[in-house]
C-alpha cells in the first residue's frame, strides 16, 4: 500500500457498491420519469442510428477560458468531431434542464459569462440543487460522463481529466472524475492529467479503482497535458483508433460498469514550450499553498489555470486549446471506429432493425387537448426496406429471385399525409408546447398489428392520434421496398387500399369537432372523398391545402374543383394552397384543358383570367426573370430559363383561378410562388405597394382597378452538397409540413413579402434536414424553432 493509501485508507479505498457491476439508468427511464433533460434532435437522429456521437463539456466554456476564447474554441471543438465523421453532443445545464447537444445561442449563454455571472460548474454533488434552482452550469468531466453514459454515448472527448491534488494525504483532495470512471461505461479521451495534480497518486488510485488506462500514441509515456511525458508509464499502450474501438466493445459485452481512460499526448509542435509552462505550474502551485487558494476545494483549479495563463504570457492558453482539438479529433476517429465494429457485430447475426428507441416525448393528455387549427387528411403507411449486405469482393447484390439475401430489415412509420403531419407536428412544437398539438392526422388504419404499430409511434413522437380511424378487416397501408447493395430500388410490394376506402362522413366526424381553419388533403384519397371534403371546407370558409402527391394522382381533386365552381365568387378560388412540382403542375394544366372536365372552358375561368388583365408587359417581365441565375451562388451555373422555354410561368397562370396559391417545386433550381390578391384584400394587402423587380426574383401585376394583383415570385435553393444527402423521400413533405404550421399560425403569410420569405426559408430548411437524415421526417425539425419565430 502506498503512502497515500496507508494515510487515507478509510476515505480512499473504493467500496463494494462503488465497485459492483451494474448497469446505469437508461435515458428513457429518467425521461419517465419527467427529468429535466433535453436531447438535441441531431444527436437523438445519430444515437437512433448508432452512429457516432462524442459528448463533450462545457466546463472549459463557463470557467476554463476567457470569453469569447471560450466560445471560439468549443466550436472549433465540435468541428473537428463532425470532421472526423462523429456528431458532437455539446453538454450543458440551461435554466435547470439538461441539453445533451447545444444550440449556438445556448452556447452563447454560457460563454459569455459577463452578461451571465451566475452559470455555475456542476460536479456530481451540484446537480439536483442546481437543476432545482433553475441554475445555468457547466459540465466538469464527471458530470459530461454521467449524461454521455446516460444517454448511450460511448466516448467523450475533454482537455484534461481531474485528479488526486498535491497535498492530498492531508486534505484529501480528489477528483469526482476518477470515481465516475467507476460508474460510466465511457471511453474518456484526454490529454492526460492536468500538472497541477499528483500524476503519480492519481494512476495509483485509477489503478486501485480497476478503471484501464491507455497511452494513445507511439510510446506508453502518460501524458501530463502540457507535456508529452509525466514521467510515468501507463500500463497499456495502442496507437490507433480501432483498438480503443475494440477496449470499449470488450467492456460491453462483458456488461463491465466503467470506463476506460485514453490519454493522448499534446501535438509534438507544443512539446517546446512544455518545460516553460510546467516551471510556471510549479510557481502557481506555490502560489496558491501561500495564498490559500488550494485550500478551496474546486475553486483551486481555475486559479491555477488562470495564474499560468499570466506567468506564461497566454503560451498555456494557446497549449490548452491545440490540446483539447486534438483530443476532439481521436475522440471523433474511435467513435467512428466504434459505430463500425457495433453495426458489424450487428450484421453478424440475424436480424431487423426497428424503429428507433430515441426518448418518447409525452403523450398528449386528451381530456385537455385543444380544438386543431390544422386538419391534415391523407394516407398514413408503415414502410418495410429489405436493403441487402454487399457481395464479397465489393461486387453488388443482385437480389436473385427465389432465394434470401442477408440484410438489414427496417419498420418506419411513412405515408405522405403522416409525414407531413410529422414535420407540422415538430415545428409547431419546436416554437411552443401550446401549439404542439394544434395540427391532427386523420387518416385510416386496420385494427392490425401495423396499424398498432403507426399509434404506438405516433404517441412515441408525442403527435396526437385521436384523428386515426380504425376500418374493421381492413388492412393497414404498407409499402415494402426490397434494395440491393447500394440502396437502389430492385422490387417491392405496395398496399395501400385503405385509403381509398376512406370514408368522408368519418373526416366529416372528425372536422365538426376540430373547427379547423386550414384542412390539408393529400392525393391518395378516392375523387369522391376529396369532393365532399372541398365541399365542406367551401360552405364553412376554411382554407384548403392540396399536395398532389404523384402525377397521376394530382388531378384527383378536379371533380372535387369543377363541382365547386358554380358557388365560387371571383375572389375566391376552390383551393387556396397547392403544392406540386413541375410534372404535376404540366399534367394538371394538360387535364384542366381536356375533356371531359375542360375546366379552362368555363366561364368562371374566362372571367378570373380577364380580371387578372395581364399583357404584353407581363410576359416581357417574366422574359427578363428567366434569364436570372437560379442560384445566389454565381459560381454554380444554370437558369431560369425553363419558366418560359417549358411554359412553367404560362401553365401556373392558367391553373391560377382553381389554385389561388401555387407553390412550385423546382428541385435543384428553388421554389416559385405563384399567387392572386383580389377585392378588398388586394388594395390592403402589402403587395400593393410592391412592383416588379428581377434583382429581387419577382413579377408583380396590377390590374387597372388595383382589384387584382398577381405575384410571380423566385426563391433561390438551399445549397446541399451531395455526400450530405442521405435521403430524398420525405424532403418535400416535411416543406409541406412546414409551410402547414406557419399558415395554420399565419394564414394571411402569403400577403406579406417578408412574412412570405421567412415561410418559404423555413420550408426550404425542413426540406434540407430531411435530406440529411435517414428518417422520412428529420427530428431536427423538433429544434428549427430555435433558428426564427413561426410569422
Amino acid at each position: 500500500m502506498s503512502f497515500l493509501q496507508r494515510r487515507a485508507a478509510p476515505l480512499l479505498r473504493p467500496t463494494t457498491a462503488s465497485l459492483r457491476c451494474k448497469r446505469p439508468i437508461s435515458l428513457s427511464v429518467a425521461l419517465k420519469e419527467h427529468a429535466p433533460i433535453d436531447v438535441h434532435p441531431e444527436v437523438q437522429e445519430a444515437l437512433a442510428h448508432r452512429r457516432p456521437v462524442v459528448a463533450l463539456e462545457t466546463t472549459i466554456v463557463t470557467h476554463g477560458m476567457p470569453y469569447p476564447t471560450n466560445r471560439e474554441t468549443a466550436l472549433s471543438v465540435e468541428s473537428n468531431v463532425r470532421k472526423a465523421g462523429a456528431i458532437p453532443a455539446t453538454i450543458g445545464l440551461i435554466e435547470g434542464r439538461v441539453k445533451i447537444g447545444l444550440e449556438p445561442l445556448e452556447l452563447e449563454r454560457l460563454a459569455d459569462v459577463s452578461k451571465n455571472p451566475s452559470v455555475v460548474k456542476l460536479s456530481r454533488r451540484d446537480l439536483g440543487t442546481a437543476i432545482a434552482l433553475k441554475k445555468d452550469g457547466g459540465t466538469t468531466c464527471s458530470t459530461t460522463l454521467i449524461f454521455a453514459a446516460l444517454a448511450g454515448i460511448k466516448v467523450f472527448s475533454t482537455g484534461g481529466l481531474g485528479g488526486v491534488h498535491r497535498g492530498a494525504e492531508s486534505t484529501m483532495d480528489i477528483s469526482a472524475d476518477l470515481h465516475e470512471l467507476t460508474r460510466c461505461p465511457v471511453g474518456l479521451v484526454s490529454a492526460g492529467v492536468k500538472s497541477i495534480l499528483d500524476i503519480g497518486r492519481t494512476l495509483e488510485y485509477l489503478e486501485t479503482l480497476g478503471v484501464p488506462v491507455v497511452s494513445y500514441g507511439p510510446t506508453d509515456d502518460f501524458p501530463a497535458f502540457y507535456t508529452r511525458r509525466s514521467g510515468f508509464k501507463s500500463p497499456w499502450r495502442i496507437d490507433d483508433p480501432e483498438s480503443a474501438a475494440r477496449i470499449l466493445n470488450t467492456h460491453r459485452q462483458l456488461g463491465m460498469s466503467n470506463g476506460a481512460l485514453f490519454a493522448v499526448p499534446i501535438p509534438e509542435e507544443y512539446e517546446s514550450v512544455g518545460e516553460e509552462l510546467q516551471r510556471a505550474v510549479e510557481q502557481a502551485i506555490k502560489e496558491s499553498e501561500a495564498n490559500g487558494v488550494s485550500r478551496r476545494g474546486k475553486e483551486a483549479t481555475p486559479w491555477l489555470l488562470k495564474r499560468v495563463s499570466e506567468l506564461t504570457a497566454g503560451k498555456s492558453l494557446n497549449s490548452n486549446i491545440a490540446l483539447i482539438e486534438n483530443t476532439a479529433t481521436i475522440g471523433g476517429q474511435i467513435a467512428v471506429a466504434y459505430s463500425q465494429l457495433a453495426r458489424e457485430t450487428s450484421a453478424s447475426h440475424p436480424h431487423v432493425v426497428h424503429p428507433e428507441s430515441t426518448p418518447a416525448a409525452s403523450k398528449p393528455e386528451r381530456t385537455n387537448v385543444p380544438p386543431a387549427k390544422l386538419v391534415i387528411v391523407g394516407s398514413a403507411a408503415v414502410d418495410v426496406t429489405a436493403r441487402a449486405d454487399p457481395v464479397p469482393g465489393g461486387a453488388r447484390s443482385n437480389n436473385n429471385l427465389y432465394t434470401t439475401s442477408p440484410g438489414v430489415v427496417s419498420l418506419t412509420s411513412g405515408g405522405v399525409g403522416r409525414n407531413v403531419a410529422e414535420a407540422a407536428y415538430r415545428i409547431l412544437s419546436s416554437f411552443s408546447k401550446d401549439l404542439a398539438h394544434s395540427a391532427v392526422l386523420v387518416s385510416p388504419i386496420g385494427e392490425d398489428a401495423f396499424g398498432q404499430l403507426l399509434v404506438s409511434e405516433s404517441e412515441r413522437i408525442g403527435m396526437r392520434t385521436d384523428g386515426l380511424i380504425r376500418v374493421p378487416d381492413a388492412r393497414t397501408a404498407v409499402c415494402n421496398m426490397v434494395l440491393d447493395s447500394a440502396g437502389e430500388l430492385t422490387g417491392g410490394v405496395a398496399d395501400m387500399d385503405v385509403i381509398r376506402t376512406l370514408d368522408a362522413a368519418k373526416v366529416i366526424e372528425v372536422l365538426d369537432k376540430q373547427k379547423p381553419s386550414l384542412l390539408a388533403l393529400d392525393a391518395n384519397m378516392s375523387p369522391e372523398t376529396m369532393k365532399s371534403l372541398l365541399t365542406y371546407a367551401t360552405k364553412r370558409n376554411i382554407s384548403t391545402f392540396f399536395e398532389p402527391t404523384s402525377v397521376p394522382k394530382s388531378t384527383t381533386i378536379f371533380p372535387a374543383i369543377a363541382a365547386s365552381l358554380s358557388s365560387a365568387s371571383l375572389s375566391h378560388a376552390p383551393v387556396t394552397f397547392a403544392t406540386p412540382n413541375v410534372l404535376e403542375l404540366a399534367h394538371m394544366y394538360q387535364e384542366a384543358c381536356a375533356s371531359p372536365l375542360e375546366l379552362t372552358a368555363h366561364k368562371y375561368w374566362w372571367q378570373v383570367i380577364d380580371d387578372m388583365t395581364l399583357g404584353s408587359e407581363f410576359r416581357m417581365e417574366l422574359e427578363q426573370l428567366a434569364r436570372r441565375q437560379a442560384f445566389e451562388d454565381e459560381a454554380v451555373t444554370g437558369n431560369l430559363s425553363f419558366l418560359v422555354e417549358n411554359g412553367i410561368a404560362q401553365m401556373t397562370i392558367n391553373l391560377l383561378p382553381f389554385f389561388q396559391h401555387l407553390i412550385i417545386k423546382c428541385g435543384e433550381r428553388g421554389l416559385i410562388a405563384a399567387f392572386r390578391i383580389s377585392g378588398e384584400q388586394a388594395q390592403s394587402s402589402a403587395w400593393a405597394n410592391q412592383s416588379s423587380n428581377v434583382y429581387a426574383r419577382q413579377v408583380v401585376a396590377h390590374n387597372r382597378t388595383g382589384s387584382h394583383i398577381v405575384v410571380f415570385k423566385h426563391f433561390p435553393p438551399i445549397r446541399v452538397a451531395a455526400e450530405k444527402i442521405v435521403n430524398v423521400t420525405g424532403a418535400g413533405d416535411s416543406l409541406v409540413g412546414s409551410m402547414l404550421a406557419t399558415l395554420s399560425q399565419a394564414p394571411n403569410a402569403f400577403e406579406s413579402p417578408e412574412a412570405l420569405k421567412q415561410l418559404v426559408a423555413q420550408a426550404q430548411l425542413a426540406a434540407v434536414y430531411t435530406l440529411q437524415s435517414e428518417h422520412a421526417v428529420s427530428p431536427r425539425l423538433s429544434n428549427l424553432g430555435t433558428n426564427g419565430r413561426l410569422h
